[in-house]
């Protein structure tokens, strides 16, 4: 069983609307979609905001339906040049930007106490998340690379540099790399997609209502094209 996570209702109900045999489970103040696509049996669920509200979502999925793999989609702010608005990211690995612990010795970004801060997404699933956008998303990019997490909307410059000088992210947002944590402390695989809305940059506050939209349109033809591989 696949489980699918998006923050907001927008990045998950174009998924509801296509599900078969559907039956819903409310926990934690979430409503767990599960059904079919594609005759795969499939988890849809919209986790809200930020990295508690991820994390919880996918120890939900983890407990109460076992989950093969998590998939997380949505949206994220640019943090290289090469990569446009509109253009998807893969997850390779995730972590959390705001990850803090520098008053104990640790480096920015490092979990005290645990093995790694650093989570490692599924190959096979990028290699067929890959493979799938380049088919139903030929107008734009596809990246491969790291996703940093934080529980801030980042649309300033200076914010911006000090995340890409200390972390290598392709790309920042407010939810994946919690998932990607709690995938690993249960050992299911899991996948970032992210369609790129802004710049994460000054202009981030005016690009993300005229782009969101339109990213979210190329996550969803994406994982509903992942769906229909596995």
């Amino acid at each position: 069983m696949l489980g699918i996570i998006g923050a907001m209702d927008e990045e998950v109900s174009k998924l509801k609307e296509i599900m078969m045999d559907v039956d819903v489970m409310e926990r934690a103040s979430m409503d767990f979609y599960n059904g079919t696509i594609d005759g795969k049996n499939i988890v849809v669920v919209r986790s809200g905001i930020g990295k508690v509200n991820a994390g919880i979502c996918t120890q939900i999925l983890v407990d109460e339906y076992g989950v093969d793999a998590v998939i997380n989609t949505g949206i994220a702010g640019s943090l290289n040049n090469s990569i446009e608005i509109g253009d998807i990211v893969l997850s390779t690995d995730a972590l959390q930007h705001d990850m803090d612990a520098t008053g104990f010795g640790y480096e920015p970004g490092v979990i005290p106490r645990m093995k790694t801060s650093i989570f490692e997404a599924d190959e096979g699933l990028r290699k067929i998340a890959k493979e799938c956008c380049e088919k139903v998303n030929p107008e734009i990019n596809v990246f491969e690379g790291r996703v940093v997490s934080g529980d801030q909307f980042i649309s300033d410059k200076t914010k911006k540099k000090y995340i890409c000088d200390n972390f290598n992210g392709l790309c920042t947002e407010m939810e994946g790399a919690a998932i990607a944590q709690a995938a690993y402390l249960n050992d299911v695989p899991f996948l970032i997609i992210r369609a790129i809305s802004d710049k994460a940059d000054d202009s981030a506050t005016v690009d993300y209502p005229t782009f969101e939209a339109k990213a979210i349109e190329h996550s969803v033809r994406l994982v509903k094209a992942i769906i229909s591989e596995i």
